[in-house]
């Protein structure tokens, strides 16, 4: 099922269709990488000293799981407002505990309203950050289930589920397809959680939901197209982000689906198969 190249569009042009490529970050706020860095640290020891997991995703996520990679990030003028953490439900309270120990206000009305899946705290000290903390799944555009996931890696959610993060954005933006291009480049596609992207884990996702395997093949070719373009990359760079975005579509494309996928394959794009997700802030 072919889909319509990256297009990128500007600022001022509202997303209409899906993949549409938004060309800068719509935060109005900017924070330095180096702080935002150290405080995740604060926060996930704070966290863990009551004995409750809680890892990062987003920017800063593949920033700090990108060593060699993210002496890339300048060239590319990454920018980062906020960070976002994953938890367990079962931990929430001593998540809030802890974030409150530290300073953070927690706007209870988020809580309410997704009826405890997310959370969203804010530090009224200078420079201000702004936290967003998910419970149980990551719920974008697609859910990512994380069920006995935060284990598997510190101070990130695991590989396979930090590319999920990314790839699942329907309308994606143009500092998610540079931390896709930084994941591919830093890190191998193989099996399990030691640092390498676990293929099978994302497969076995994409075969279970149709639609997330709808988007992130669409994805995939548009990461690859534009990998192509970014002069930021030398040309072994390019080749590698490039091989590996067309080996990972292949082994999503060629694991085994289910009856229910297949059915619901035969309508394709006719009904639509991501959440629109308006953003809290």
């Amino acid at each position: 099922m072919g889909s319509a190249g990256p297009t990128i569009a500007r600022p001022s042009t509202p997303p209409e269709v899906p993949g549409l490529l938004i060309s800068r970050d719509q935060n109005d706020s900017v924070l330095d990488r180096a702080r935002l860095e150290g405080e995740v640290e604060r926060i996930i020891a704070a966290v863990e000293a009551g004995g409750a997991p809680i890892r990062v995703l987003g920017s800063i996520g593949v920033a700090l799981h990108c060593p060699d990679a993210k002496a890339l990030l300048p060239s590319f003028e990454r920018t980062y407002a906020d960070i976002d953490f994953a938890a367990y439900g079962r931990s929430a309270r001593e998540v809030s505990s802890a974030l409150r120990r530290l300073g953070y206000r927690e706007d209870r009305e988020v809580s309410i309203t997704s009826e405890g899946r997310r959370a969203i705290f804010d530090n009224p000290t200078e420079p201000r950050v702004h936290l967003d903390v998910f419970f149980d799944e990551l719920e974008f555009c697609h859910r990512i289930p994380l069920a006995g996931r935060l284990e598997a890696d510190r101070p990130t959610i695991p590989l396979a589920e930090l590319l999920l993060s990314k790839l699942q954005i329907v309308k994606l933006n143009e500092k998610d397809v540079v931390d896709i291009v930084l994941l591919l480049l830093d890190h191998e596609l193989g099996a399990g959680d030691d640092d390498v992207i676990d293929v099978g884990r994302v497969a076995g996702l994409c075969a279970a939901d149709w639609g997330l395997w709808r988007t992130l093949t669409m994805n995939l070719e548009k990461v690859r197209a534009l990998a192509e373009t970014y002069a930021q990359l030398s040309a072994d760079q390019r080749a590698r982000a490039i091989a590996a975005t067309g080996t990972l579509k292949r082994a999503i494309d060629e694991s085994p689906k289910p009856l229910a996928w297949r059915v619901r394959d035969r309508v394709g794009d006719r009904r639509q198969w991501w959440t629109d997700v308006d953003e809290v802030r």
